[in-house]
């Protein structure tokens, strides 16, 4: 493949990290247990684009100034780890309701469930860190075509965890489905997907 070496190896090792957690994971699980089945493919859809982004950012050369730039790394993470951390504590505090039937009118709400996902994935420079590092790795040093070869290692990528996100969504929306509707537990999971949130949001506030 043009510009691009050890093209099986990337694929292997890309779905292997995929099928690591991370924050991606916890959150596209925190959305579909808390809000429904559609709001999770729309934290996947949303984080997939964020993905993307993060690709052609580093294909450009945007994700080394990252690198290179401790107040914008600091900065990004900064402003990453207060948005997951605001969303844990609107869940931890807003009004206990059936869950039931709140995973229902919250599922008509594919846009914010995106919006959130998209965010939560582009404010976090370790994602962009990751790209940078991460694909150059298969791209043929003498090749001519190096950013295409970047961005289609970087689809590749995207796909495959995609495929894996919506497989997790799907089975977390079929258990979830009836746990919410006791109601002891839909208050017990609510607490802990904010308390997830807010760890997050600290542990990526404290990260270097």
């Amino acid at each position: 493949m043009i510009g691009i070496q050890y093209f099986a190896l990337f694929v292997t090792a890309g779905i292997l990290l995929n099928l690591t957690p991370g924050p991606d994971t916890a959150f596209i699980l925190g959305r579909t247990v808390t809000s429904g089945r559609r709001a999770g493919i729309a934290s996947a859809m949303g984080i997939s684009v964020g993905s993307i982004l993060h690709t052609f950012a580093a294909a450009v050369g945007l994700s080394a100034f990252l690198v290179t730039s401790a107040w914008a790394f600091t900065a990004v993470k900064l402003v990453g780890a207060c948005y997951l951390i605001y969303l844990g504590l609107k869940v931890l505090l807003q009004r206990q309701v059936n869950l039931l039937a709140a995973a229902h009118s919250k599922a008509n709400d594919f846009g914010s469930a995106f919006r959130q996902g998209v965010l939560t994935n582009l404010l976090n420079p370790k994602v962009a860190l990751f790209f940078l590092a991460f694909l150059p790795q298969f791209i043929d040093p003498t090749a001519t075509a190096k950013v295409p070869a970047f961005l289609l290692l970087g689809f590749t990528f995207v796909i495959t965890g995609t495929i894996w996100c919506l497989i997790l969504v799907w089975f977390a929306g079929a258990i979830s489905q009836h746990l919410r509707a006791k109601e002891r537990f839909g208050r017990w999971m609510n607490r802990a997907v904010g308390c997830m949130f807010v760890l997050l949001g600290l542990r990526l506030a404290s990260s270097r």
